[in-house]
């Protein structure tokens, strides 16, 4: 579970993070489209920063009770996009991930530059400046790498259609229908074993970003 053994002010803090982080997320596709001359998202009420305009109810329990959700996918006409450029639909898609690595710049800078002191001790109830713009950084740039993994139905799908060759392409093409569920066994089923596939793939990419942004 995302939240077993964790203080209140960890749990205040990720549940704040992943508010803030989903809701930018699908409204940078919904605005995306929009710009590219989809106005898909716009007529269903996405092109906004209320939450509760982007959460999934189910997505949302199992991310808390299990640690792996969703939001609501922004939907957008493929069609409209591709009027406008072929690379629209792949715009649309890359946005979500940039806006998670944006807020986790915003958040790494006052710590790269020493603005916020180092925590010693503190409250367990409320998390401190520094302890919560270290989660905030972290949460975002798992759920960017996440998304870019290219197995439908998340964002890298979309993008590596894109950039692929025509057979690789083909092949996402072909898999796009088990995509669920061959990400919930990725995330599900290796652990029951000991593996911990996500991290494998995640791990090298996380932890060169972070010594960018934060240095060490």
């Amino acid at each position: 579970m995302l939240f077993d053994g964790l203080s209140p002010a960890t749990i205040i803090t990720r549940i704040i993070t992943l508010l803030i982080a989903f809701t930018f997320h699908e409204f940078s596709h919904a605005w995306t489209a929009d710009r590219l001359g989809d106005d898909t998202p716009r007529l269903n009420g996405r092109l906004t920063l209320n939450p509760i305009a982007h959460l999934d109810i189910i997505g949302t329990l199992l991310l808390l009770l299990r640690g792996f959700g969703w939001a609501r996918p922004v939907p957008v006409n493929p069609y409209a996009l591709a009027r406008r450029s072929p690379a629209a639909l792949m715009w649309v898609s890359l946005a979500g991930p940039m806006s998670n690595l944006l807020m986790a710049v915003v958040a790494a800078i006052p710590l790269r530059l020493g603005l916020v002191p180092v925590p010693f001790g503190g409250s367990s109830y409320l998390p401190t400046a520094y302890d919560f713009l270290w989660e905030f950084m972290i949460i975002n740039l798992v759920l960017m790498l996440f998304n870019l993994i290219p197995i439908a139905p998340l964002d890298g799908e979309k993008i590596a259609e894109y950039f692929f060759p025509p057979p690789l392409s083909r092949l996402l093409e072909t898999i796009r229908p088990y995509g669920p569920i061959i990400l919930i066994a990725v995330v599900f089923v290796p652990p029951q074993f000991g593996f911990d596939v996500i991290g494998w793939i995640m791990g090298p990419a996380l932890t060169n970003i972070l010594r960018l942004l934060v240095g060490g």
